[in-house]
């Protein structure tokens, strides 16, 4: 018995006729998060690169939160997450999400630490 796959994106909003049409939809997708990313990584807005949030720039959480929005429609369209039971997907998405905000957070404080060494000055320590 073949399984059929959903074929929308963006909680239905956008759907499709086919697994083709489907996985094109979604490349096109992917494609225009990445030309954003690209072009604002040329560019660099000042708005972006002048304004602080939680001690990075606005143009970092931009890129981080794109980044997130590209990994999500990966897992849910390609790796067919999508398709799985409820509790399967609870457990990689929770799972996810934790590891994403633990790591932003260790960035955050090891990136504030470094900053902080190297304003003040290097000093190595005298045994």
């Amino acid at each position: 018995m073949a399984h059929e796959h959903k074929l929308e994106i963006f909680r239905g909003l956008l759907k499709f006729k086919s697994n083709v049409s489907k996985i094109w939809g979604v490349f096109v997708l992917l494609s225009i998060i990445t030309i954003v990313e690209v072009i604002l990584g040329i560019i660099r807005p000042d708005f972006l690169v002048d304004h602080h949030f939680l001690a990075m720039r606005l143009l970092n959480w931009v890129f981080i939160i794109l980044t997130l929005v590209k990994a999500y429609y990966i897992t849910w369209d390609f790796m067919h997450m999508r398709d799985e039971k409820s509790g399967l997907r609870r457990s990689v998405i929770w799972t996810a999400i934790f590891l994403i905000c633990y790591l932003v957070l260790i960035l955050l404080i090891e990136g504030d630490y470094i900053y902080e060494v190297y304003k003040s000055g290097f000093i190595k320590f005298d045994f």
